[in-house]
């Protein structure tokens, strides 16, 4: 059933901070760590499934936190208006997985730059973390679903191939993704390109689904799953129309984040996510070398290769 837009704000959420603490910490593989939080807040926790983003709240001046928090879901403005030095850092991940019932999230996070000293705040807390920390996140406080909870995994019912590419960080939302797919004649190409082997993990998922893991061990950032985006495009049936490029996007000072609205598309339906000048290339091929229609196909930004994380 699609909600009317009278009814999508009536049931808007209003995002608010959760007080949690650190349950588990699994080292899920070389580049990635699972993360379990919980807290009695998280009864209250939105979860919309698939790939619902939120918010980790981290470091910054303790009272600086309290003042943001005390604002509730009007707490951008008073963020924006903290001094650099003061200012916490917010970071966006997906919920791997929920148990309700024991008011838990999962969160598995990638361990960007820790090795060789470079990482980013939500890297070098994810390294540390043990149990019994305490940290804050911030998400809706209701389900639902569409972008207003942080959900862009919508494909189209008429959608008869489903191809969902990303490198590590679009990991974990592609996995809860496919072991959310309801058996179906679909077929369901995922290409995930990670640092090393042992990245890959295993997943309990519906027939005729196929996940391809491209270790990308020495090789430059998407040197695997660009061409593997290609071959699985012609694998599914989507053959050459080209069409006008798309505009331009600088990935360097705008993000890259287009997600189509309602039930544009037919036939194959594509989901990308991960380091912007990835997908900006991946964006090129399928809209300008194969004139597939924007309407088909989610190109997300995750991050940008140089910047912390």
């Amino acid at each position: 059933m699609t909600l009317t837009a009278q009814s999508q704000v009536a049931t808007a959420p209003e995002w608010q901070f959760f007080d949690v603490r650190v349950a588990a910490v699994r080292r899920l593989g070389p580049s990635f760590v699972r993360v379990t939080l919980t807290g009695p807040e998280l009864t209250g926790f939105g979860l919309a499934g698939d790939d619902q983003r939120f918010k980790l709240v981290l470091g910054g001046d303790a009272a600086a936190l309290r003042r943001l928090i005390a604002h509730g879901s009007a707490w951008y403005p008073e963020y924006c208006a903290m001094a650099e030095d003061e200012r916490p850092h917010i970071r966006t991940y997906t919920v791997r997985a929920a148990r309700p019932d024991l008011a838990e999230i999962d969160v598995d996070l990638v361990l960007h730059g820790v090795a060789d000293g470079h990482a980013g705040p939500a890297a070098r807390w994810a390294a540390t973390a043990v149990p019994g920390d305490r940290v804050v996140v911030l998400g809706p406080d209701r389900p639902g679903r569409g972008r207003m909870w942080g959900v862009e995994w919508s494909p189209p019912a008429r959608a008869r191939t489903l191809l969902l590419a990303g490198d590590e960080t679009a990991v974990p939302a592609v996995c809860a993704i496919l072991e959310s797919l309801a058996a179906g004649p679909r077929a369901v190409i995922a290409l995930l390109e990670v640092p090393e082997t042992g990245d890959a993990v295993d997943l309990v998922l519906p027939p005729g689904v196929s996940v391809r893991w491209l270790a990308r061990e020495d090789a430059a950032r998407g040197s695997l799953l660009v061409p593997a985006v290609r071959a699985a495009l012609s694998e599914l049936g989507v053959v050459a129309a080209p069409a006008a490029a798309p505009e331009d996007v600088d990935v360097d000072t705008e993000p890259l984040w287009e997600v189509p609205e309602g039930d544009a598309a037919a036939g194959c339906y594509a989901w990308l996510a991960g380091e912007a000048g990835v997908v900006k290339q991946l964006r090129r091929h399928l809209v300008g070398d194969l004139g597939v229609p924007r309407g088909a196909v989610a190109f997300m930004g995750y991050w940008r290769e140089g910047v912390a994380s």
